[in-house]
């Protein structure tokens, strides 16, 4: 790969990661940027996958003080996360391709509109809200989100963006922050067999990890300036239209 394209890449990838920050969905303008550029589509999934999960590494140095303190609940959703995307990835190996493409749009439909909802969903419950970290009994439910993470990560911040808001977080600075270590932990599993059976093209992974990196912490960033109501609203936004997408593409 040239220097233009290796600086295209890493544009996408900073894009991409700034997006991520905030809700989820920042693949879908890395990702197609890759296969734009010639790399082959399998090739082009690892490497993205693999630039997206480093640039976690910037999203978390970026909301730093909003991170939650460790505790013996959140090193147990840490274990669920690993536990999800290994079985996730499994289930991906074994669905058929045509079932896979016409499951997905409907998988990201579900977590933007649960987002969406969610607040109304809680004050239907009488649910107090003001959570900062998992319970104990949220975290079988964590499982079945870190599945989803590892079957398909497109779309995986919206799914953990809902899940904390419908187990009571009302702090989306403090819910970003802890997507980001989860999602950080959840799709870490696939770079290793993507490693292992060197279907990374390295050129393009490094120059989109570097801005992946950069685009997740300034985004972290500003993100913590922007007010909830208005972070909310960009988020389904994010949601809606990469949606939308998916249900346009060809099969």
């Amino acid at each position: 790969m040239d220097g233009i394209s290796l600086l295209t890449a890493a544009g996408a990838a900073a894009v991409a990661g700034a997006i991520n920050s905030a809700a989820g969905g920042g693949s879908f303008i890395s990702f197609p940027t890759l296969v734009f550029l010639g790399v082959p589509p399998i090739t082009a999934n690892a490497t993205n996958t693999t630039a997206m999960w480093l640039g976690n590494v910037g999203t978390i140095r970026g909301f730093r003080e909003d991170m939650t303190r460790p505790t013996r609940r959140f090193l147990a959703a840490m274990l669920a996360s690993v536990a999800g995307g290994v079985t996730g990835g499994l289930l991906l190996l074994h669905t058929p391709v045509h079932a896979f493409n016409a499951i997905i749009p409907w998988l990201l439909l579900f977590a933007t509109v649960l987002f969406a909802i969610s607040p109304a969903i809680l004050k239907l419950a009488n649910h107090p809200g003001g959570m900062e970290d998992v319970r104990w009994s949220s975290i079988p439910p964590l499982f079945a989100v870190a599945v989803y993470g590892g079957f398909f990560g497109g779309g995986q911040g919206l799914v953990l963006l809902a899940y904390f808001a419908l187990i009571g977080m009302t702090d989306l600075r403090k819910m970003n922050a802890l997507k980001s270590v989860l999602a950080f932990i959840n799709n870490g599993v696939p770079v290793i067999p993507f490693v292992l059976a060197r279907a990374l093209a390295w050129d393009a992974a490094i120059a989109m990890s570097v801005g992946a990196v950069l685009g997740g912490y300034y985004g972290a960033r500003l993100v913590r300036r922007v007010p909830p109501r208005a972070m909310r609203i960009g988020i389904v936004a994010v949601g809606a239209a990469t949606t939308i997408a998916f249900f346009l593409r060809p099969g």
